[in-house]
């Protein structure tokens, strides 16, 4: 037994949503319009009959007071519409008078009335002739030998046979065939646009998350979804070209590394090869001096590809309030210049960042400018709107506008200002941009009087606080 409403429910959730609520709003039609209907055609049905023996009772009463004083005629004739069946009869059925349509047929009921009850109603079908016929029948007089008047008319086909209720029936089952075929039509409209989304976003693949559905011109719930559908795609789009240039840099980055790996590791290699083919004429103090290095080179590019790919993995939870000025001045205080250092900070320029990775970075941006500098590097933090701003500035040999993009990239360098012999491991601006968009905050270069480069770092300053910021100690570093 349990089977039966399993499968039914299974065969109801197979429909389509559009069949689904066709079929919920048909069957709320067929329960509320099918009462109704019938209740309508009963309170119809109950009406005429009451209109009926109204009729008939006023035609009896005029009848009867037209036989009380001696004004019958004859034929009687009917002054009610609707009744055409008069009859005036004695106690013992003999017929006084009638009207044209009552002529020919005998007494068109048996029932007489009595003094105690004069006026009755009666429904009768006995003569085949006649059908069933709604009668009033009043005794005219007071006595029971008085004349009886019966006054009526057929009972209605419609009513009788029962057609009244079909034509109700056939009512109710046109209004709910209605319902259907209205809901279902407007149904179909309303989920036509669903349609035309699914079949969009059905026809879309990994390679053109570009595409977008249609969004419908009416600002309802399928426009909602719709845009909701499109702004996944974006994302999904947006994931997905991140997804393609990072891979590429990954390839980019295995080359440039193995590459640059690959340089120290051979001249290293080949250092130790001619040690070892001829021992007598190798400088032994020479050689371990060119080897450590060599060592010290591979260590920075390991330290620092290792830096790289801990960036922004780090929650922001190690960050703590600093004053970007002492910072940098801490920076300055740890390097010994070979050029003149022009500094002005402005204290009190409150951001909240990973102290080691920002100070890597200002640290870098300096050990860059130092670099390449002929004379004088100028170094200025001040507070820009609800930014914190750090600038660089050197006058050596500057960066190419074309080259200013391509210097953040790894182990780029130019070749009028970036070589191997300038030390470093090409991954120190990397760093410096790296960790600038970790505190969400850019890194760019801009043209400067001096002639040479200007590297601009702005972050966001810290919010309002109360508490005093935090200087990690040295040995964070």
């Amino acid at each position: 037994m349990p089977a039966v409403p399993r499968l039914a429910h299974l065969r109801i959730g197979s429909l389509s949503l559009r069949s689904r609520i066709t079929l919920l709003v048909t069957m709320l039609a067929v329960v509320l319009l099918a009462p109704t209907g019938l209740g309508a055609a009963t309170i119809a049905r109950q009406r005429l009959s009451d209109m009926e023996w109204r009729q008939a009772r006023a035609q009896a009463a005029i009848t009867a007071q037209d036989v009380l004083r001696g004004r019958l005629t004859h034929p009687v004739v009917p002054r009610v519409a609707g009744i055409d069946l008069v009859q005036v009869v004695t106690s013992d059925h003999h017929v006084l008078d009638s009207s044209a349509a009552a002529r020919t047929l005998p007494p068109l009921t048996a029932v007489l009335p009595s003094p105690q009850r004069p006026r009755l109603d009666v429904q009768s079908c006995g003569d085949p002739r006649v059908g069933c016929v709604r009668l009033s029948v009043v005794l005219a007089g007071t006595s029971g030998a008085s004349p009886v008047v019966y006054a009526g008319g057929r009972v209605p086909g419609l009513v009788s046979t029962g057609i009244f209720d079909t034509f109700f029936a056939v009512q109710v089952a046109g209004l709910v065939s209605l319902t259907a075929w209205t809901t279902w039509r407007v149904t179909g409209r309303v989920l036509r646009p669903v349609e035309a989304i699914r079949a969009e976003l059905a026809s879309i693949n990994l390679g053109d998350l570009d595409r977008r559905v249609p969004v419908p011109s009416s600002r309802d719930e399928i426009a909602q979804l719709a845009d909701t559908v499109n702004g996944t795609l974006s994302r999904l789009d947006q994931a997905r070209r991140c997804l393609e240039r990072m891979a590429e840099r990954q390839r980019q980055f295995a080359s440039d590394a193995s590459h640059e790996l690959r340089t120290p590791i051979a001249g290293l290699r080949a250092q130790l090869e001619e040690a070892q083919l001829h021992p007598e004429d190798s400088d032994l103090p020479a050689l371990l001096e060119r080897a450590l290095g060599d060592v010290d080179r591979l260590e920075s590019i390991a330290a620092d590809l290792l830096l790289l790919a801990r960036l922004g993995s780090e929650g922001a939870h190690r960050r703590i309030r600093l004053d970007l000025a002492e910072l940098v001045r801490g920076e300055l205080t740890r390097r010994l210049p070979r050029c003149l250092l022009h500094a002005r900070l402005e204290p009190g320029t409150e951001v909240e960042a990973e102290a080691f990775h920002l100070r890597r970075a200002c640290g870098n941006l300096l050990d860059n400018a130092l670099r390449h500098a002929r004379r004088n590097v100028w170094v200025e933090v001040r507070r820009v709107g609800d930014g914190a701003l750090l600038t660089v500035t050197d006058d050596g040999d500057g960066i190419p506008e074309p080259d200013r993009e391509r210097v953040f990239h790894r182990f780029t360098r130019l070749d009028t200002a970036r070589s191997r012999n300038h030390g470093g491991t090409g991954l120190g601006l990397a760093i410096a941009l790296e960790v600038a968009h970790a505190h969400g905050g850019t890194l760019s270069i801009e043209d400067c009087a001096e002639g040479g480069a200007r590297f601009v770092l702005r972050l966001p300053l810290a919010p309002p606080g109360t508490g005093a910021p935090e200087e990690p100690a040295p040995g964070d570093l």
